[in-house]
């Protein structure tokens, strides 16, 4: 039997957009220095091409931060948690305050214009589909938080009991939530769903996880050189495709 553990964003939906709209406007109340109005263009095209090294929604708005201060793109791919944390330490931020304000601008977008805050946060092309019609045990895993998750999922007709989506809000590292999933399904055989190198590798330095099959996709927010190193040999994961995921 068949038990997936799916991450969100860069698996099921392609939040990239909406992350770094949210972000600017995090930033801008951050910094007063920064200009009014949209993300430049030219920002956020910056910003889509350091996505892949964001784990959690706060680090962001550093993010847009860095780019907005002149860091680009390649220093930021190579050093980017020195990067974030010379900036947190530098400007004496707070990460919980900044978390509540992430969560608190965009709860202030969907407030005032839910349709737009939807449009931004898209699934994949034909993952709705795929997920109305599983049927394999199916849990959600992400660093999201789960008031938006059920929201989306809610938006594309699909149904998902509360206790199936694990979020932010459990303060559970991804690698708990798997261990989790381990001790209340032991029959089950769990396929872990991730579109980030870095959280499947974390893996190998838990023996208790050693059973559990590692899938990065190649649709999600990571970069060629991380998909080519997964398909060397002996990695112990897969890359998978969309239209595998689709097919599966």
């Amino acid at each position: 039997m068949i038990l997936y553990a799916l991450d969100f964003d860069g698996v099921i939906c392609d939040s990239a957009v909406e992350t770094a709209i949210t972000s600017w406007n995090v930033a801008r109340s951050v910094w007063p220095d920064m200009p009014e109005g949209d993300i430049p263009p030219e920002l956020m095209q910056r910003f889509q091409t350091v996505r892949p090294r964001v784990e959690t929604g706060y680090e962001a708005p550093l993010l847009v931060r860095l780019l907005y201060n002149g860091v680009t793109t390649e220093a930021l791919l190579a050093d980017y948690k020195q990067q974030l944390d010379q900036l947190i330490h530098s400007e004496g931020l707070d990460v919980t305050g900044l978390k509540q304000r992430f969560s608190e601008i965009r709860d202030q977008w969907i407030e005032c214009n839910e349709t737009e805050w939807l449009q931004m946060n898209p699934l994949f092309d034909g993952v709705a589909d795929k997920l109305r019609g599983l049927d394999a045990l199916c849990y959600i895993v992400t660093t999201k938080q789960e008031q938006f998750v059920r929201h989306i999922l809610q938006h594309h007709q699909i149904e998902m009991a509360a206790e199936r989506i694990y979020g932010l809000d459990r303060q559970l590292s991804k690698q708990q939530v798997l261990e989790v999933l381990l001790n209340r399904h032991p029959e089950h055989q769990i396929i872990f769903v991730e579109d980030r190198l870095p959280t499947l590798r974390a893996m190998e330095a838990n023996p208790a996880l050693g059973n559990i099959r590692r899938q990065l996709v190649d649709w999600g927010y990571n970069t060629p050189d991380e998909r080519v190193s997964v398909q060397a040999a002996g990695s112990g994961i897969e890359l998978i495709s969309l239209t595998q995921f689709l097919r599966s």
